[in-house]
């Protein structure tokens, strides 16, 4: 016996590696040392920084994958990815410099994954990061047919004295919404078990939906918010905190980005909610607490800003079609959030 009779073609997986290698160069940024197929990958530090402080992140991408799977669409997925990661690492006040993935399958399908793939570069693209390497795990036994795993790993940059670590949140500091694209990559075990329970396909389009299908509006990409961030702070917005709602929601991640002796207080109602998470609390019978708990509800990202630039903000996410809410305020408190369900 050999290895390919083993389930395990390591010649599929040179072609694989070869097949993507230009997909990879695309993302490489000038600090780039080398090319792909070592054993590491190479990356100077930038210039310019007086005392610079190392960020990283990782993150998967959760059951959405079942549904990219479901549905043979591959293309977005990795988007999904790479935003997982960079999102979090921007909310330090980070710039994102580098990205790995790690890619598991039961058997290597070139056209599937090399989709996959394309999806990480574009990615990285958005965030301006470079594709550093990978890894491709085929485990035969371990998954099955079609069946394929993601996870990721990020590393950014930030000066010290622009390190955002609650100690810059000030009690009045107003609560900047940014938009999601829909559900992001958190809740999908029960967008799942909502479709399952109610016989529902991924090709139905629910009137709520303006003829768009399950399929599409739940694989639309999470969005990356990291170069209108960084444009924002370099063009003079003073961002005091920033969170980046995944899983756990509003109630869960907004505060994470607080000071000592503070709270968040949000105001229902100051956003749009988007039409799939009606759908879903309807189809779902979900109460407005579980929904909170689960779901972004169309906010993907907060800033927290001085009440004098509250304006400024909005307006200036809004010129680079990003739409955003004043949802709240920073109060006295011991942590939490206030005024959700």
């Amino acid at each position: 016996m050999d290895y390919r009779e083993a389930g395990v073609d390591v010649e599929a997986g040179r072609a694989f590696v070869e097949g993507i290698r230009n997909l990879v160069h695309r993302t490489h940024r000038s600090e780039v040392i080398g090319g792909l197929g070592g054993f590491s990958g190479y990356f100077r530090l930038p210039t310019g920084f007086k005392e610079p402080v190392l960020v990283s992140g990782t993150d998967g991408v959760g059951t959405k994958l079942k549904i990219a799977q479901d549905l043979n669409c591959h293309e977005t997925i990795g988007i999904d990815l790479v935003a997982m990661c960079v999102n979090d690492v921007l909310t330090s006040g980070a710039e994102p410099l580098f990205f790995l993935d790690y890619l598991a399958t039961g058997q290597l399908d070139r056209s599937q994954l090399t989709q996959v793939i394309a999806g990480i570069t574009e990615g990285c693209q958005l965030a301006g990061c470079t594709l550093l390497g990978g890894e491709t795990a085929e485990m035969p036994g371990f998954y099955g047919a079609g069946v394929y795993d993601l996870a990721g790993f990020c590393v950014g940059i930030v000066e010290r004295s622009q390190l955002l670590d609650g100690e810059q949140v000030k009690v009045g500091d107003i609560a900047i919404g940014l938009a999601s694209a829909g559900v992001h990559s958190n809740g999908y075990s029960l967008v799942r078990k909502i479709v399952e329970r109610n016989n529902f396909s991924w090709s139905d389009t629910p009137p709520q939906l303006s003829g768009q299908s399950l399929g599409d509006v739940l694989l639309a990409p999470t969005r990356i918010y990291v170069k209108p961030v960084l444009a924002a702070r370099a063009a003079g917005i003073q961002i005091h905190g920033m969170a980046h709602v995944t899983g756990g929601g509003l109630p869960e991640n907004l505060p994470r980005c607080l000071g000592k002796g503070q709270s968040i207080r949000i105001d229902i109602g100051s956003w749009p909610i988007l039409p799939i998470f009606d759908w879903l609390a309807v189809s779902g019978e979900v109460s407005p607490k579980a929904m909170f708990d689960t779901f972004n509800m169309g906010i993907g990202y907060m800033l927290l800003v001085s009440p004098e630039q509250t304006k400024q903000t909005i307006s200036w996410f809004e010129s680079h079609n990003i739409a955003a809410y004043a949802i709240g305020e920073v109060i006295a408190g011991n942590g939490g959030a206030i005024g959700l369900p």
